[in-house]
């Protein structure tokens, strides 16, 4: 485990951390974050590497307050979301080029390109990780192969986008030894995907994939509060056996979503605004009852939150989605809701572990989709050699 570097003062940390978790300040193991700048490295100054370096980054599921860390909401009003990693991954490999270019592969869509080509087929985001982190840091052009693949697919509204960047960050970090931590990591993601290829969404997913585990995540302007939550293991395998994961089989795109969301924020629609504002308070809710390993009310929190995600923007829920919830309700699902922007991709259900097999039969009398298991992990991205 890398450790984790804390960019800011204590003092400041500790007030802040009494006034936003009511008195107790945070959690000593709190990361606390501000944007930092990379000092480029002469060019040609990173060794040559024969070795090839494999990476992973984990998905997430977003429990609560997800919305809340959507630009313009988070700098004006601070956003809190609070999110869990699970076992399913963004993989990524980075080798020598067996020639002298760069060439990105992703055997999960079947497709190739080089550099040049690289947006004609939709592998953008690989292209901007290997052209931001060569400026950056000065690592002279080099020649790679570089592959990644998914264990599920685009638009799963499982963070799967940003936790491919993540991913590659990562196998670059271990490749060229670049001095980068976690929080670093995660901000370059964020720097590369909605700056660089200007793709609109949240500051969640990022985070989730870099670190790993239960989160409480705080976002303002300029500043990153991630606050680990240490769940008696007891409560968390009470979670694990309550959750079904449930893929509708329709992808999405997030963007469109999300931008307009973004642009309610914008116009201060009033509407739209305290539905947010519920969300950020859900989120508060929803730490204290898993700590207290309060299941029903967690329930009570998904189904209120998503019936909240509903009124930030048109087109995060549907009829399919509609006629999935209706049908887990009517197989005993205590709560339902989908895991992130909304639109499609996989829907979450809470439900009695005894009742669970009723709900994967009506789950499964839909068609079109599939129930699959849940896990969460502790760890976030991590990267190693392959001699």
């Amino acid at each position: 485990m890398r450790t984790v570097t804390v960019f800011s003062t204590w003092p400041e940390s500790l007030r802040l951390g009494q006034e936003r978790w009511g008195g107790w300040g945070m959690p000593s193991n709190a990361v606390m974050a501000a944007r930092q700048s990379f000092a480029p490295v002469r060019a040609g100054a990173w060794p040559a590497r024969s070795a090839k370096v494999r990476s992973r980054a984990p998905l997430r599921l977003g429990l609560a307050g997800g919305g809340t860390d959507v630009s313009p909401y988070c700098e004006l009003f601070g956003g809190l979301v609070l999110n869990a990693t699970i076992g399913r991954y963004c993989h990524a490999t980075v080798e020598r080029g067996a020639e002298d270019r760069v060439r990105f592969v992703a055997p999960d869509l079947d497709r190739h390109a080089d550099l040049e080509s690289a947006d004609e087929v939709d592998l953008s985001l690989h292209a901007a990780v290997y052209r931001h982190l060569n400026e950056r840091f000065a690592l002279g052009n080099p020649a790679l192969t570089i592959t990644t693949c998914s264990d599920v697919p685009p638009g799963s509204c499982l963070g799967s986008s940003s936790t491919l960047v993540v991913a590659l960050i990562e196998a670059f970090r271990e490749y060229f030894s670049l001095p980068l931590n976690e929080y670093d990591i995660a901000s370059l993601a964020y720097d590369i995907e909605r700056i660089d290829c200007k793709l609109a969404g949240g500051r969640q997913d990022q985070y989730a994939a870099a670190f790993g585990g239960f989160n409480v995540m705080e976002f303002d302007s300029g500043r990153v509060v991630v606050n680990p939550l240490r769940l008696k293991p007891a409560i968390m395998k009470e979670l694990e056996a309550s959750l079904v994961l449930y893929y509708t089989g329709a992808s999405r795109s997030s963007a469109a979503i999300i931008a307009s969301q973004s642009d309610h924020v914008w116009a201060g629609d009033e509407e739209r605004l305290a539905a947010t504002h519920a969300l950020k308070q859900e989120a508060m809710h929803m730490k204290d009852a898993l700590l207290r390993g309060e299941l029903c009310t967690v329930a009570e929190i998904l189904n209120a939150g998503w019936e909240a995600k509903k009124r930030l923007a048109d087109g995060i829920s549907n009829e399919a989605i509609e006629e999935v919830l209706a049908a887990a309700r009517r197989g005993g699902a205590l709560a339902g809701k989908v895991s992130g922007a909304g639109g499609g991709g996989y829907v979450m259900f809470l439900v009695e572990p005894v009742q669970r097999p009723g709900l994967l039969r009506h789950l499964e009398s839909i068609g079109g989709g599939r129930v699959e298991p849940v896990h969460f992990v502790e760890e976030g991205a991590a990267a190693w050699t392959v001699r």
